[in-house]
């Protein structure tokens, strides 16, 4: 038998390989996160027919080695972890990555690692990926040393708090005549979440010069350094002076405790800020804004933002921060082995995952609705696949031909 038909043999083997691998690209041309391979050659072992030799003394020069070539065998498939383009989706749990890393996955025994960010929250308020696979991060404020665990978002809710202070800004109309009343209702909240109506009366007293006479809260009249919801209001103004040109000069800032009769609700020390108050010619328009309470709420829906931090929207209004998505990174991400599905296993040679949070490390930040689309580049498969074809064609020529010397051999007999 010939040496040259084996090779042929060698060859067809080898891209047919290559046919498969440009076959599976082209099939996941569309899937999510997906990262196409590539398949490299290298020669098989050349048998030596004669070896080297150096320059004799005698004046004789050398000869170089004789040998030939037995074929060609598969050197590499190569995962080429390219970066490829996000597809808009506007869903709030899908993510791209932008740049390096991994999302981590759990069955509840191993993680696993994806590109592929299709996630969505289950019956019990887990975040998974396809397949029931938990999106693992960490609690917020937890460090990120710890191992993470999966996130889950059921049952989440937020007391209610009290509000901190009243900040009003606005304009007081300069043109008033002494005595001239303004009205103002804004509402603040007990420590139980319930709302209150607490009622203003800006009192311009001279040139330059108002005072807020007195306060009610729920139709109570109460004093304002030492408020109560019960007993004689013990009146105490908030005198507010402004300067010429209509900026505040003083009186600006002030307390109120609030204590409630039935001892339901907790003391309320707030702070009442008049410091962005300005007075000059026109209509009143006083404007003023509760800080730092709400009602009790729970969670309604979520955002995630390109750090992988996971806010809880609230029935309350509110919003709070409670997740963040762990990432890994590898020193050599092409080391993975691919599992199917979209994920991939650490293996000896990819490294130990790096886990951190998005945007830090090396890691790529994320794209909040949307997925990364497969890196195929379809123009580069189709020509890979000619050069597959052709030489596969070519191999199976050196076999016809090795034939045809051996055909031509055998009729020597005749």
């Amino acid at each position: 038998m010939m040496r040259s038909m084996f090779s042929g043999v060698s060859g067809l083997k080898a891209h047919q390989l290559q046919m498969d691998v440009i076959g599976n690209n082209i099939s996941n041309v569309n899937t999510i996160g997906f990262k196409s391979s590539r398949v490299t050659f290298q020669e098989i072992y050349s048998q030596t027919l004669k070896s080297a030799t150096g320059p004799s003394t005698g004046g004789r020069g050398g000869s170089n080695p004789h040998q030939v070539g037995l074929g060609v065998a598969v050197g590499t498939v190569d995962v080429l972890h390219t970066r490829s383009g996000a597809q808009r989706t506007d869903k709030a749990t899908d993510l791209s990555i932008e740049g390096d890393g991994f999302f981590i996955v759990s069955d509840g025994v191993s993680n696993y690692y994806t590109r592929a960010g299709n996630f969505d929250l289950d019956r019990l308020g887990n975040l998974t990926a396809p397949g029931g696979l938990t999106v693992m991060g960490w609690r917020a404020g937890e460090p990120t040393s710890l191992a993470p665990r999966a996130i889950n978002l059921a049952g989440l809710h937020m007391s209610a708090r009290q509000t901190d202070a009243l900040n009003f800004n606005g304009n007081l109309n300069a043109d008033s005549e002494d005595g001239h009343i303004e009205n103002y209702t804004i509402s603040l909240y007990d420590s139980l979440g319930r709302e209150h109506k607490v009622d203003l009366e800006f009192q311009k007293t001279s040139t330059n010069a108002w005072a807020v006479n007195s306060i009610s809260i729920d139709d109570q009249q109460i004093s304002i350094t030492n408020a109560i919801l019960e007993g004689e209001p013990i009146f105490n103004p908030i005198d507010i002076t402004f300067n010429t040109d209509g900026s505040l000069d003083i009186g600006a800032f002030n307390n109120i405790i609030v204590s409630f009769a039935d001892n339901s609700a907790e003391d309320m020390n707030i702070a009442i800020d008049f410091t962005r108050l300005t007075q000059s010619s026109g209509n009143t328009n006083v404007r003023g804004e509760q800080l730092g309470g709400y009602t009790a709420g729970v969670i309604d829906s979520i955002n995630i933002d390109s750090n992988g931090v996971v806010t809880g929207l609230y029935t309350n209004g509110q919003a709070q921060t409670e997740w963040v998505i762990s990432m890994a990174n590898f020193t050599n991400p092409a080391g993975l082995v691919k599992l199917g599905n979209n994920l991939f296993e650490q293996t000896t040679n990819s490294g130990t995952a790096d886990l951190g949070t998005a945007g830090s490390g090396g890691r790529g930040v994320l794209n909040p609705g949307s997925l990364e689309m497969s890196n195929v580049d379809l123009g580069k498969e189709f020509t890979d696949m000619i050069i597959a074809q052709r030489g596969f064609q070519a191999n199976s020529r050196i076999i016809t031909t090795s034939d045809e010397l051996l055909q031509e051999l055998v009729n020597l007999k005749r």
